[in-house]
């Protein structure tokens, strides 16, 4: 799965100050199938994210006077859940401390070739469920955090079952992401685990 970059389409923005890395970047991006968006200012890039939300935010961290950990907090300011990759050519421990304090997702050294940015971001769209469906990635989600509350009390499906009404195929066909429950047995199920429907939504980005 290290190479899903090159086979799942994503809307990606780029932040640098660098003009001509942006354009290798674009070009980069743009050949491993993705939608390319690049920016020189953190103006244009939130400006850009207003248009759109994009899948993925590639975000220099040097950039001269702009400090991109500041850029960063404002993403995660106006877009809690925004997939950052940081991009930088100075890497320490410090830094990638600091970033990763602040939810980015990854970082990526600078130099780096085409195939090291379809490795990163092919982990990203497996991690956040990017370049699906909202359907398919409700589904994933959900399913996850029925497994995880689940086990969590020690159940197995039979024991939820018995609990919330619902049948132990449909909750296997439900916790493997293959089925969407209704809402009557996302309900029953929420209830029986002594959790909230919107609870779930919520940490599902929905």
């Amino acid at each position: 799965m290290a190479d899903r970059g090159l086979d799942v389409s994503l809307d990606v923005v780029a932040l640098d100050d660098d003009a001509d890395f942006l354009q290798y970047v674009r070009g980069a991006l743009e050949g491993l199938g993705h939608a390319a968006r690049v920016c020189e200012t953190p103006e244009s890039l939130f400006a850009a994210c207003r248009e759109a939300l994009p899948d993925v935010v590639l975000l220099d961290m040097n950039m001269g006077e702009v400090d991109g950990t500041a850029v960063l907090d404002g993403i995660r300011e106006q877009w809690p859940r925004q997939c950052v990759i940081v991009m930088t050519g100075y890497p320490s421990m410090d830094t990638m401390r600091d970033t990763f304090k602040r939810d980015a997702f990854d970082y990526i050294s600078k130099p780096f070739s085409s195939s090291d940015l379809a490795r990163v971001l092919g982990q990203a769209a497996d991690a956040f469920g990017l370049g699906r469906s909202p359907q398919d990635r409700l589904r994933a989600a959900l399913g996850q955090r029925i497994r995880v509350a689940r086990t969590e009390r020690g159940w197995t499906l039979k024991e939820l079952s018995e609990a919330s009404g619902v049948s132990v195929s449909q909750l296997s066909a439900i916790e493997r992401g293959t089925h969407l429950p209704s809402l009557e047995s996302l309900v029953l199920v929420a209830g029986a685990l002594e959790t909230s429907p919107s609870e779930w939504l919520l940490a599902a980005g929905f």
